[in-house]
């Protein structure tokens, strides 16, 4: 016998009384990136209106709808203005632009018009999201279109039919922590929130190209281009062309798929000679241009190798943080963490612990430094739960989809510091594994846990993972140092270690004995030990120190650090450099020799 469905009572309000008001939204979730790097783009940045909407009622009583008069013509009294509210610069993390939004967590409603013109009868439009943190819900001219999980990498959606003289769009903005978000509620750096990247448009024709990547043949005999086209002729032939080394050559595409090898012998990108190549492709009406390294990377037992000679990986990492810009770091930004950090000899940076701006890859590949990216898995969060599996392998896919063609780019990392347990080992061998069927030119890592009771190095994860990247911090939250030589004494792997993060806090131009915590001299008498001993492990093979520069994170309530994290060997304005840059500089200058 059937249940009788219970009608809702007659003065029930929907937007008041109904609690899974986020379902209708999260039927459309947006996944899926074209090829967009070198494609001409209509900027949408600049001034936006916003609204702060701390009980949701933007997506609860559908403000997007814009019912503003009922059958009869008479107004209704709203609860929102658009175009009168306040306006914020986008991109921009709302966190700094005003002091009232400084710790604000929870939606953020954004709004602004633009005019279009259809440029081609058979062309079609998507608006492009560089980041939104966290969550995003998109409206284009009162139509729901879709949403977004994942503050760190980039989304797009098609538009076309939508689109008409005049257009708004509503993009409603929510970075709440939860537990069963990718990263967690509990994370060591600041919680920005806001479209703090690009918003654009981009026009296509009918038939684009969607995907391109091309790398060395695993022989190093030549190159392998792979193309994915997306419309409605699926069938042809692509044509790839690099002016510089006189090439061109055809791709066939079927079933909206080409894959082809061509004996062409490139200059290698390195560090040293950051080479790199213009490179076309053009597929029916459509043409793509950008510019491409090539390199190999690969691991030989204990050693990793970059073009066939043995390499070691001297960096340090890096939060996407600024003192003036929060998460939306500019590009004079970038080239400054990259200079100060070949200043201090490195020839790498791992990128923590989330998807950076694609200008940081871009960059990387003309400025010659190798980079570790890496996606959110972080801490404790939910590995029995698939839909947060589902969430971290988007951002994976996401990440490798946009910078598969940086040469810069020798790591994918899929999380940080994570307990060996069955459910954790089971959610991150396999992102592991799909890290390489997304790419089998790179090297997969994770930031690994040693064995703090044993002493030891024996993460499981190490058997699907080329590099065991470890995070110890023995002389600061392990103050026996001692540890540090046993554990390597006990521990034999037969893979590379990079130590991933180690380090010291230290304030600015804080002074004191080597004992007293805090003190540069502190952090410099921690690094200097540090540098001893991990010189003289033959296994580990990169290290990269926690971190280039001090940044903000609300767990640090000392009154040294002010809500500060300052193990940066750099002030949080990187105007300073504390003693230990210094002894990283040297260290690493020899290291090797």
């Amino acid at each position: 016998m059937k249940e009788k469905m219970e009608k809702p009572a007659g003065n029930f309000l929907e937007n008041i009384h109904k609690e899974d008001y986020l379902a209708p939204y999260q039927t459309k979730k947006l996944k899926g990136l074209m090829l967009s790097g070198s494609r001409d783009k209509e900027s949408l940045n600049g001034v936006w209106h916003f609204g702060i909407d701390q009980y949701d009622n933007c997506l609860r009583a559908k403000f997007f709808e814009e019912n503003y008069y009922d059958d009869m013509g008479r107004a209704y009294p709203l609860d929102y203005s658009f175009d009168t509210w306040e306006t914020i610069q986008v991109p921009s993390c709302w966190n700094l632009a005003s002091e009232y939004l400084f710790l604000y967590e929870g939606s953020l409603v954004y709004t602004r018009k633009f005019r279009y013109q259809r440029h081609d009868k058979n062309e079609r439009v998507f608006l492009r999201f560089g980041g939104a943190a966290y969550v995003a819900y998109v409206f284009v001219n009162q139509k729901f279109v879709g949403f977004h999980e994942g503050a760190s990498t980039p989304f797009e959606v098609e538009v076309t039919e939508l689109l008409r003289d005049e257009n708004r769009i509503v993009v409603v903005v929510n970075n709440t922590r939860k537990r069963t978000n990718v990263p967690c509620e509990n994370t060591d750096w600041f919680n920005y929130g806001g479209l703090y990247r690009d918003v654009e448009i981009l026009r296509v024709p009918e038939t684009f190209i969607k995907d391109f990547s091309v790398t060395l043949n695993p022989d190093g005999n030549g190159i392998r281009a792979t193309v994915k086209v997306d419309g409605v002729i699926g069938n042809g032939t692509a044509m790839l062309k690099i002016s510089e080394l006189d090439f061109a050559g055809e791709i066939n595409i079927t079933d909206g798929k080409g894959e082809a090898s061509f004996l062409v012998k490139p200059k290698l990108w390195s560090p040293e000679n950051p080479k790199l190549y213009d490179y076309s492709l053009e597929y029916l009406e459509d043409k793509v241009s950008d510019r491409i390294g090539f390199r190999e990377i690969k691991v030989v037992g204990t050693d990793i190798y970059l073009n066939g000679e043995p390499i070691l990986l001297k960096g340090i990492c890096a939060h996407e943080d600024s003192v003036f810009n929060g998460k939306a770091v500019t590009e004079a930004e970038i080239r400054e963490n990259y200079r100060l950090a070949k200043e201090m000899n490195c020839n790498y940076m791992r990128l923590a612990h989330y998807p950076h701006s694609e200008q940081a890859a871009i960059i990387a590949d003309e400025m010659g430094i190798m980079l570790w990216e890496e996606i959110p898995v972080y801490w404790a969060i939910e590995f029995e739960n698939e839909a947060v599996y589902d969430n971290a392998e988007n951002q994976l896919t996401e990440l490798i989809t946009r910078d598969k063609n940086r040469a810069s780019v020798i790591i994918w990392s899929v999380g940080n510091e994570n307990v060996d347990t069955d459910v954790r080992l089971h959610f991150m061998s396999r992102l592991a594994k799909k890290a390489k069927a997304l790419d089998p030119a790179r090297l997969v890592s994770a930031a690994c846990l040693y064995d703090g009771e044993a002493l030891v190095i024996n993460d499981r994860l190490s058997e699907f993972i080329d590099i065991i990247g470890i995070n110890e911090y023995f002389g600061w939250y392990q103050p026996d140092f001692s540890q540090l030589i046993r554990l390597f004494e006990n521990s034999k792997p037969t893979k590379p270690v990079v130590i991933c993060e180690t380090g010291a806090d230290a304030r600015s131009y804080h002074r004191g004995p080597k004992d007293d915590l805090m003190t540069e001299d502190n952090q410099l008498y921690v690094y200097q030990r540090q540098i001893e001993v991990l010189s003289q492990i033959p296994y580990v093979k990169g290290i990269s120190p926690w971190i280039l520069f001090d940044f903000r994170c609300p767990r640090r309530l000392h009154s040294l650090q002010n809500y500060l994290n300052l193990k940066g060997l750099l002030s949080a304005d990187k105007s300073h450099k504390k003693l230990a840059f210094y002894a990283m500089k040297e260290f690493f200058a020899r290291w090797g020799e």
